[in-house]
């Protein structure tokens, strides 16, 4: 009898066990050849995380106007199992040892040029030490296996397409400006035209350097050498000791109960946007959004997140300023928000406390890949702005980030408008600088869902629009696909994509107190996963706004 017992117990637990693992792979990115690449390493079998380092690189070829090995960004991991453990990765970029908070400053003006083009804007590449520590630390593949497909497209080259001729369009001057810039990534001084094979040996030879040494092989021996006497040749301030000391930081991922026994995991600090994210969701389950109207829901979004943005002026790099995380996730404080909300009235920002003002770059990458064993990777990659600081490294085929420009340069000014919050974001040397990179999970005993973007400041807001279709029982075409709106306490205005609202609703929005500003383009470019764990079903989606793939 016990015997039996313990054997149909054993039956259960395998039954539920099969239940719970994903049917198949799920793989969602922003360019077809990062897709291949990464499910490339799943048939080698490799897992979640080598292709992760093969969607990485792969992007860093393919897509130089959004991230590459030259930038940095964030990996959130879930590890699978019956219980799953999960791990963030800061791969974020670093100031510079030399750098000090008047920087950019000439003439006691800040001369925001400087932190935006050149050498002098580039910040410590973090993305190549993150592929060397997911490869060793939680993948099965060598680090050469899951670079092969990224050292092939560099060699072979790639066809440009629709998105790298209007990103390129976008920092033509600044391309220009730039010898080898120019030389890598236009044709005779202009745009390429779309189909033009664009190859980049360099970066290959790079690549290569770093599938056969390892981190060595970007941080140090001649690579590094260049890489530093190039920088510093043409201006910038770069040492020995910033290769040297580079190192991605494993963080505790933000953790947040929502409603229905769902949890939120996602980025914590240096990123402001898991924060951001927590609280806009808490505030809207005390709010009963699910109900309203589409105008009346538009209302409860944005004040939450004129709210949340708010806070975002207190957050920096925790390895420099105590981040206040727990005062603001605390329930007493997400209720005072919650209950400052007019159902009927717009809050003017003015009327509320000051918090840190920023700006930051648009254009970064986001993939999601799950396997079926259940790891999963939520990634979010970036150079800043497009091309980043348009400065090739001459000879290694490395196009350097300008996240420099994503630290408070002018803490004079932003203190003249009582913005003391931008202190902890203020430049100092080994710092990084705050981030609205928001890669996230929502987890369940029943589901999991990947979301990410890129987009800049507007990450949290496009990450929760896509999170309340999700939660609203939406099929997963609806999640990236959502028309998309945004406020982030300051400018006080609800920016949105062209046709997001009806003259109707734009007339009742305004009716309310709400500024509106339609922009001249649709932005972001999210990618999502979805695992039923009853059925092992999964789905993934790529935002129809881009030119992505997705596998199933």
């Amino acid at each position: 009898m016990l015997r039996t017992l313990l054997l149909s117990t054993l039956l259960l637990g395998a039954s539920l066990l099969a239940q719970a693992a994903p049917q198949q792979p799920a793989i969602a990115t922003a360019h077809p050849a990062a897709t291949a690449a990464a499910q490339q390493m799943l048939d080698a079998g490799g897992n979640a995380f080598d292709a992760a380092v093969a969607a990485s690189a792969a992007l860093a070829v393919v897509e130089p106007y959004g991230s590459g090995i030259g930038g940095g960004g964030f990996f959130l991991l879930r590890s699978g199992g019956e219980t799953p453990t999960y791990d963030f990765l800061d791969a974020r970029e670093r100031a510079p040892l030399e750098a000090k908070a008047d920087l950019y400053v000439r003439d006691g003006k800040v001369q925001r040029e400087l932190s935006l083009n050149g050498a002098l804007a580039a910040a410590i590449p973090g993305l190549p030490a993150a592929l060397v520590e997911l490869a060793e630390k939680h993948g099965r593949l060598p680090l050469k296996t899951s670079l092969e497909p990224a050292i092939r497209l560099a060699n072979e080259g790639f066809a440009v397409d629709r998105i790298y001729r209007e990103r390129a369009t976008w920092r033509l001057a600044a391309l220009r400006d730039d010898p080898e810039s120019a030389r890598l990534f236009l044709d005779q001084g202009e745009v390429p035209a779309e189909g033009f094979l664009l190859r980049q040996p360099e970066l290959a030879t790079t690549l290569q350097a770093l599938a056969e040494h390892g981190r060595a092989g970007f941080y140090g021996g001649e690579l590094g050498k260049r890489l530093i006497a190039g920088v510093r040749k043409a201006g910038g301030i770069w040492n020995n000791d910033d290769l040297a000391e580079y190192r991605v930081q494993q963080r505790t991922p933000l953790r947040f109960p929502l409603e229905d026994g769902r949890e939120l995991i996602s980025a914590p600090p240096p990123s402001a946007g898991g924060i951001a994210l927590a609280q806009s969701l808490a505030i809207l389950g005390q709010l009963p959004w699910r109900e309203a109207d589409p105008v009346q829901r538009v209302h409860y979004v944005v004040e939450a997140l004129r709210r949340a943005y708010r806070d975002r002026g207190l957050l920096g790099d925790p390895d420099f300023v105590k981040n206040p995380v727990e005062q603001l996730l605390s329930p007493g404080h997400l209720a005072v928000l919650a209950g400052s909300i007019d159902p009927e009235r717009a809050t003017p920002s003015a009327s509320l406390p000051p918090a840190g003002a920023w700006h930051e770059g648009d254009h970064t990458t986001h993939f999601a890949v799950l396997d079926a064993e259940g790891n999963a990777v939520a990634a979010t990659l970036s150079i800043n702005l497009p091309f980043g600081a348009a400065f090739t490294v001459p000879g290694t085929g490395v196009l350097l980030n300008d996240e420099m420009d994503d630290f408070a340069a002018d803490v004079q000014g932003a203190n003249a408008y009582g913005l003391t919050g931008s202190q902890a974001n203020s430049i100092a040397g080994g710092k990084r600088p705050l981030s609205s990179m928001s890669p996230s999970f929502i987890e369940s005993n029943d589901e999991f869902a990947a979301f990410g973007t890129p987009g800049g400041s507007r990450i949290p807001s496009m990450v929760l629009l896509s999170m309340l279709e999700y939660l609203d029982d939406q099929p997963i075409a609806r999640w990236p696909a959502v028309a998309r709106y945004h406020h982030q306490f300051l400018p006080d205005v609800i920016e949105h994509e062209p046709d997001t609202f009806s003259a109707e609703q734009v007339a009742a929005l305004q009716k309310r107190g709400h500024a509106l500003k339609p922009l001249e383009r649709q932005y972001g470019n999210q990618q999502v996963l979805f695992w039923n764990k009853a059925s092992g079903e999964v789905q993934a989606a790529s935002d129809p706004r881009g030119i992505g793939t997705a596998t199933p």
